[in-house]
């Protein structure tokens, strides 16, 4: 049964016509567009103002009406009450019909109506003269879209959610609620539906004669006006969104566009790396944009050409440890073969104390090899803080004087100029690298020779200098000593005592310190070679040492 692909192994999503970035940025900007859209409907405080503006001119009309009804409309009969004179008050209607933006309806102190100016000749019901709607003209489609534009226009109706208005009665109280509180003397307003959604405004007044309460005036317009006011708010917001939603989805899919297809365009690049292996660079290039995702495609393309790098390196150092492991083990091979053919026990033992050398040589060559492949992951981990070199330098002289692994002409450690002189790193770490540089200078010394160990500062810089009195470093050779395996034997030494791993390793852990290291030969005026010095360049850090005073 296969097994089930890690996190490592999982392929980046196919292609889609719409991605779910672009979805996310869609929605995110038409979200404020959507509550602005559900505003449309909720014209409330547009719709009350115009109401209350109305209602306030219906009920003054009203009360100025009721009181002229008062003052002109009303008689006394002989020994009776003082009541409403009803031709008075139709007089008084007819007249006032082509005045008055409202129907007007009177009723007496029982409640009953007497005048409606709709049918001023007659009480009773009258005849409601309502225009009908415009033709509609056009296709099913402008046809279509016209419905759907009243729909959202027209909706929530200006009436809803009001008391439904009775437009006639025989007793006007029983259908008009607020004809109760007009004959107790109280003037009222309000908004009502007709029942069908559309808005009625009334305004009543009570008609008073000599201090009494002879009847009530009613008066009622429909909101037609106020109607319309509104729908024609809720098109023009409609179309102010319309423009909206347009202008935002092209700013999105603009957006998405300068935004997700790079990402997917990378995220492509990286699956390539992932299945070529690093091996060519196809990130896209950026870095014109100036932003977030030039950088990152930066930071990829440099990320993948450090993976190539990497890899080439690694490749070059297994071929490098192939190579050299292969020659003592051709080595063992050969004297073991021969020994098996040699009945001679001198001859024997000679071969077989080249086996001897031979392993004593793939041991050192291993644990060396172990030791570079390990220094790049162990100073990823290690830690690091201010290091002062003029007393590791000390330190290491006293070490290796009391270990008998001085030359003879004595191992001087000179400090110049004033410090600190403190680098930020790993002590053991730049102690390795000093000591490194001391046993080839030790090496590559004659018996009584000198090395010496200096510390200064050039540039802002901490230098560490090794200089000893041998030979010095081959012409042109001073970069390839630096190179994994290469090795310039002493005089003398035997073959295989060394690695040729000291100085790759060297240059590995200056360079993960930010520093360089470099080699060269002292020369006297005359040109001759005094000896070989490695220097140590290492940048220099404000900060003190652990143990340091104040």
């Amino acid at each position: 049964m296969a097994g089930r692909p890690g996190r490592g192994a999982a392929a980046p999503p196919r292609g889609r016509r719409v991605s779910r970035l672009t979805l996310r940025i869609l929605a995110i900007n038409l979200f404020p567009v959507v509550i602005l859209f559900a505003g449309l409907f909720h014209l409330d405080r547009y719709q009350d103002n115009l109401i209350r503006a109305e209602l306030a001119v219906l009920s003054r009309e009203a009360a100025l009406f009721a009181r002229a009804m008062g003052e002109l409309a009303t008689r006394r009969d002989v020994g009776g009450p003082v009541r409403l004179d009803v031709r008075a008050v139709h007089a008084m209607v007819q007249r006032a019909s082509g005045v008055l933006r409202a129907r007007a309806r009177v009723f007496d102190i029982d409640g009953r109506p007497l005048v409606d100016s709709m049918a001023p000749g007659r009480p009773g019901g009258p005849v409601q003269v309502l225009p009908l709607p415009p033709p509609r003209a056009g296709d099913w489609a402008s046809g279509l879209a016209g419905r759907v534009r009243d729909l959202i226009a027209g909706w929530p109706p200006p009436g809803a959610g009001l008391s439904r208005f009775h437009p006639w009665a025989r007793r006007f109280a029983e259908a008009h609620p607020q004809a109760v509180r007009v004959l107790l003397g109280v003037h009222t307003a309000e908004a009502q539906t007709d029942g069908a959604g559309g808005l009625v405004l009334t305004a009543a007044a009570p008609i008073r004669g000599y201090k009494r309460v002879l009847g009530g005036l009613l008066l009622s317009a429909e909101g037609t006006g106020i109607e319309a006011a509104v729908r024609s708010a809720r098109l023009e917001m409609l179309g102010v969104l319309a423009a909206a939603v347009l202008l935002s989805v092209a700013l999105s899919l603009y957006l998405a566009r300068a935004i997700a297809r790079p990402i997917q365009a990378l995220a492509a690049a990286a699956e390539r790396v992932r299945r070529a292996g690093g091996r060519d660079n196809p990130v896209p290039d950026f870095r014109g944009r100036g932003d977030e995702i030039g950088d990152l495609s930066d930071s990829m393309r440099e990320m993948t050409e450090t993976l190539r790098r990497r890899m080439d390196a690694i490749e070059g150092f297994a071929a490098d440890v192939a190579h050299e492991i292969k020659n003592p083990l051709t080595s063992v091979r050969s004297a073991v073969e021969t020994a098996a053919r040699v009945d001679d026990p001198a001859r024997r033992a000679e071969l077989f104390a080249i086996v001897l050398d031979d392993v004593d040589r793939l041991d050192r060559l291993i644990g060396d090899i172990s030791e570079a492949s390990r220094v790049d992951a162990q100073l990823s981990r290690e830690d690091v803080g201010p290091v002062d070199v003029g007393r590791l330098l000390a330190a290491l002289r006293e070490a290796y004087i009391a270990a008998g692994r001085a030359p003879g002409g004595g191992l001087a450690c000179e400090i110049d100029g004033a410090g600190p002189f403190v680098v930020n790193g790993n002590e053991d770490r730049l102690g390795q690298v000093v000591r490194n540089l001391l046993d080839n200078a030790v090496d590559f010394s004659p018996p009584d020779g000198r090395v010496a160990i200096r510390a200064g500062i050039a540039g802002g810089e901490v230098v560490i200098a090794v200089e000893d009195e041998g030979a010095g470093v081959p012409e042109g050779k001073l970069e390839a000593i630096f190179d994994r395996f290469y090795s310039e034997r002493p005089r003398g030494e035997k073959f295989g005592a060394h690695s040729g791993l000291g100085l790759s390793i060297c240059r590995q852990i200056v360079a993960a310190h930010g520093g360089r290291v470099r080699a060269g030969n002292r020369r006297s005026p005359a040109g001759a070679t005094l000896g070989a010095r490695f220097e140590v360049v290492l940048p220099r850090s404000a900060a003190r040492p652990p143990g340091d005073g104040d």
